[in-house]
């Protein structure tokens, strides 16, 4: 048995690494009160650092390649961000008869931008992040995602998404929320509310617009942090909202996405896996028509708890997942 030693470097108050007798670093995150996940490291840090909004990091591990970590909690893994990725992003673009135009909400890592850019209808994306730290950390360390950055379709903006959006004058086709998970005192949790997605974002939509956006974790036991309560708020603002899970082996649980717009999704499996050979350049590393089918499949226990979902997420109703944000720890 492993033994870990309890003087270490801290990288926040979710992560620790610790040093063991074999001379392997170990990453460990606090999953929950009584739940860690811990991997072993090729080194300890390759970059940290505490923006006005996050604590970021860079750890190189064995499993998972190159990972990024914000406010403790993993976002990204170089070997598996794939199925994220293109679970949060073609679904929507898929669904929507000619999609333009696309709206990203954070997203600054680059990831969600490189899947919507493989889509040959697409003409402009705008990319918001209020975080520039993390912004030019990922287009330093990142670089799987180079070429998006610099695609000439991609408009880059540092802004608090919410007053963006906002002030947008245009409209668009998808609007993606490619968020970090609500954390109390982090600087997301309002871009999960229903006056956000009713006074913003539905009328920043155009016609047959779709909303999209990462729903937190939705395993057996964690569905209810967040996933269950984002997909009742939506229903309260849009006619039509799919959920649909995947297990992410590097965040060591089922992940949720949820859809929403006033348009039906029409689902034929050989008519998607049609559009993907049409409209997207080169090939999806995870996602064709029967893998989505299966994810949108849910079992009883996730079905039963959307059906029965009674909480609205709002700014006096926040619901948070473990872990807590910058602003919250310094005060």
């Amino acid at each position: 048995m492993e033994k870990t030693v309890d003087t270490h470097t801290t990288t926040s108050s979710n992560q620790t690494l610790h040093p063991n007798q074999n001379d392997c670093d170990w990453y460990e995150e606090i999953i929950d009160d009584d739940v860690k996940w811990s991997f072993a490291l090729n080194s300890v840090v390759l970059h940290q650092g505490t923006s006005e909004y996050q604590d970021i990091a860079l750890l190189d591990t064995k499993r998972f390649g190159k990972v990024l970590l914000i406010d403790g909690k993993m976002q990204s893994a170089e070997r598996d961000e794939f199925i994220y990725h293109e679970c949060l992003i073609h679904p929507a673009l898929l669904f929507h008869p000619n999609p333009e135009t696309v709206f990203i909400m954070g997203g600054g890592e680059g990831s969600a931008a490189r899947e919507i850019l493989k889509h040959k209808t697409i003409e402009k994306v705008v990319m918001c992040d209020i975080d520039q730290e993390v912004v030019d950390f990922c287009k330093r360390f990142l670089t799987i995602n180079t070429e998006a950055f610099c695609n000439k379709k991609l408009e880059l903006v540092i802004k608090d998404a919410k007053v963006e959006l906002e002030n947008r004058e245009e409209k668009f086709d998808i609007i993606v929320g490619d968020l970090a998970d609500p954390v109390e005192g982090g600087p997301c949790y309002q871009l999960y509310t229903i006056s956000f997605y009713q006074n913003i974002v539905k009328p920043k939509l155009s016609p047959n617009g779709i909303f999209v956006t990462q729903a937190g974790p939705a395993g057996i036991f964690t569905h209810k942090e967040v996933f269950t309560s984002i997909y009742n708020t939506l229903k309260q603002v849009f006619k039509y909202v799919k959920a649909y899970t995947a297990h992410i082996p590097s965040f060591a649980d089922t992940w949720g996405w949820v859809m929403a717009s006033d348009k039906e999704f029409e689902f034929e499996v050989k008519e998607m896996d049609r559009k993907i050979e049409e409209r997207v350049k080169g090939e999806l590393l995870y996602l064709d028509a029967s893998s989505f089918l299966s994810a949108s499949t849910l079992n009883k226990t996730i079905s039963l708890a959307l059906e029965k979902e009674t909480e609205v997420y709002s700014e006096n109703n926040a619901k948070f997942i473990h872990g807590q944000g910058v602003a919250y720890r310094d005060t």
